[in-house]
């Protein structure tokens, strides 16, 4: 299992559109990941999850992986949240 933080960027944080791209790309992989923020943890596979965390625009999240591909998983994610979620 590997953890990592990461800095939401988009300026309407993790809304319906940017997490539905959030979770097609945590669905691509075959481990077990998850988000956390603070004392809450979801599966990053499920929207209804991933949305009612209420993630917002430069707030920080820690991301979860166990598996067989979870670097590739951790590593996947933050680019898209770096670079395609971006405004």
């Amino acid at each position: 299992m590997i953890t990592r933080n990461v800095t939401i960027k988009n300026s309407l944080g993790l809304h319906a559109r940017p997490a539905t791209f959030f979770i097609q790309k945590a669905n691509t992989f075959k481990s077990s990941i998850w988000v956390e923020k603070e004392d809450r943890r979801v599966n990053a596979k499920s929207l209804l999850g991933v949305l009612s965390l209420g993630i917002t625009n430069g707030m920080s999240v820690t991301l979860i992986a166990d598996g067989a591909d979870e670097k590739d998983a951790l590593d996947g994610l933050e680019t898209l949240i770096d670079t395609q979620l971006k405004d």
